[in-house]
């Protein structure tokens, strides 16, 4: 499966975009709202194309030049299990190869079996 990951455009992915958000169900309803349009072009917006469907994205922050925070991550259902997620996170690395890179989560054992260290309540995407 070729996956190709490249910068949010905010133009013409937003609708696709939230034709994921939507899929998901209760758990992200409240991102399927006008201001996360907003949010999603001030953020580092990556997104994930198979068979040129989008099927994924992450959103980070960028702390003033400090740290990297993953903020949302999500692959299509259909899609996972097919490295995409991981695949969006380390584009961070490769963009802000100076700058350490963080995620807190409710799903420890997704980024405990990516090999991310875990340091209190976050976890170190840098290996």
């Amino acid at each position: 499966m070729k996956v190709e990951i490249k910068k949010y455009d905010p133009l013409s992915e937003y609708h696709k975009l939230l034709e994921i958000l939507k899929a998901e169900g209760e758990e992200w309803k409240d991102y399927v709202d006008s201001k996360y349009q907003e949010v999603l072009k001030q953020s580092i917006t990556y997104v994930a194309y198979v068979n040129n469907e989008l099927c994924g994205f992450s959103r980070s922050i960028n702390d003033y030049g400090l740290y990297i925070w993953v903020i949302d991550l999500l692959v299509d259902k259909r899609f996972r299990g097919n490295s995409i997620g991981e695949k969006l996170i380390e584009c961070l690395l490769i963009d802000y190869p100076e700058q350490d890179a963080f995620v807190m989560s409710d799903i420890d054992a997704y980024y405990k079996k990516l090999g991310y260290r875990k340091h209190g309540s976050i976890f170190k995407i840098r290996r």
